[in-house]
């Protein structure tokens, strides 16, 4: 599942709003994940944006009537809504919003909606006011009712000069969602729990002890969960990353903070993933004020942290699965496997940080998955690729899947 798009046939529905020409965007972005995309436009949408700028970016011809659409006696909203893998409707104005809401079929997108069986996704863009009437509201609700997935859209200022909620979202967690809706929901009904980022331990307001994690590892795998149908919390420390979509975020500062965060959530979760690289001490003493150069001891007295991933190996539930990270420059075998079995733990992650390219802040890695049934060498890829290579092996640890096993 390295790459989600690559081959899958998305259908992309522009309707008539000024926000039809950031959707441009979109289709490049997809084109250039290898997706196969065509557009569908409402005749309201080319007064906005040329269909010839939708060819260009999809590579195909752009659909925009019903019957002039149709080629070598194909009815073009059957083929296309057939054919798709999903369906994105973006921008969604109101006026289709309440048409796919009470089943209309009047155009060429909404009979393609209609006439298919995959999933769609509907992304509202409108005035603040339209979006805020109980008739649109009342529409929306429809949708989800019938198995539409709705983004909501973001607040901001919107071209009429009006601020508040109605605003495209934006592509980054459209992405996520179509993503989600092209992937294996293996994990679907399982409350995950992953930890990223580093720690800070303060000194004085000025100064701390941390690392060099940048919590890339940790990210990767609350959004590959994301995808594939967990409902997901990820514990993160400071980190200039982004939030995955639809994931909830806590934030933390501190060890001790991020041991009060993880203990509390993980009593509701199935799966926990400790990827923070934790600090393991912190200064005896925190000064209140900013402590003087010249008045600097530089001798620094350090205490010991809880250790997160040990207490929560002893409070581990029956059927929950542990999976911890380790960070070592050699005998990572060795070392792994001593922190699988010290800390209870079903699967341990190994990353190598004597190498640049699978160390902190790289954008690859490249572990060693060990468990109680041997250790395996994940390939040297991406991140995400990384992350999804460590949800299938937990998937296959899943009580779940050992039952579906069984029964196969």
């Amino acid at each position: 599942m390295q790459n989600v798009f690559a081959g899958k046939k998305i259908v992309i529905g522009v309707t008539g709003s000024i926000a039809a020409f950031k959707v441009a965007g979109w289709v490049s972005d997809l084109a250039k994940e290898e997706a196969l995309v065509s557009v569908v436009m409402t005749p309201s949408a080319t007064k906005f944006i040329a269909p010839l700028t939708f060819a260009a970016l999809s590579g195909n011809d752009v659909s925009t009537e019903m019957f002039s659409a149709a080629k070598e006696d194909t009815m073009a909203h059957i083929s296309l809504g057939r054919e798709a893998d999903i369906v994105l409707i973006a921008p969604a104005t109101a006026n289709t919003i309440a048409k796919l809401a009470n089943g209309f079929a009047d155009d060429l997108l909404t009979t393609t909606v209609l006439a298919t069986r995959a999933g769609v996704l509907v992304c509202p863009a409108m005035n603040s006011r339209m979006y805020s009437h109980p008739a649109t509201r009342q529409n929306i609700v429809k949708l989800k009712e019938l198995g539409y997935t709705v983004i909501d859209p973001a607040c901001g200022m919107m071209a009429c000069k009006e601020e508040g909620d109605g605003r495209l979202p934006e592509w980054e967690e459209v992405k996520e969602y179509l993503a989600k809706s092209l992937s294996p929901q293996d994990l679907q009904g399982q409350r995950i729990l992953v930890t990223a980022g580093p720690t800070r331990e303060p000194l004085d307001p000025a100064r701390f002890l941390s690392n060099r994690s940048s919590g890339k590892m940790g990210y990767a795998l609350a959004r590959s969960a994301f995808r594939r149908g967990g409902a997901v919390t990820l514990v993160s420390g400071p980190s200039t990353l982004s939030c995955p979509a639809g994931v909830n975020l806590v934030k933390v500062q501190t060890a001790v903070e991020m041991y009060d965060a993880v203990l509390d959530h993980a009593r509701h979760c199935s799966v926990v993933i400790k990827a923070a690289a934790v600090a393991d001490y912190r200064p005896e003493k925190m000064y209140e004020h900013k402590v003087k150069k010249e008045h600097i001891d530089t001798r620094l007295i350090l205490e010991r942290n809880p250790d997160i991933l040990l207490e929560l190996g002893k409070r581990k539930k029956a059927g929950q699965l542990l999976v911890g990270f380790a960070a070592e420059s050699k005998n990572l075998r060795q070392e792994g496997t001593k922190k699988l079995h010290n800390k209870n733990l079903d699967l341990i992650a190994v990353n190598d940080i004597s190498v640049d390219r699978t160390g902190f802040e790289a954008e690859t890695n490249q572990v060693l998955l060990i468990s109680a049934s041997g250790a395996e060498s994940l390939p040297y890829t991406s991140k995400l690729h990384t992350a999804d290579l460590i949800w299938d092996r937990v998937v296959s640890l899943l009580p779940a899947s050992a039952e579906k096993a069984e029964q196969g």
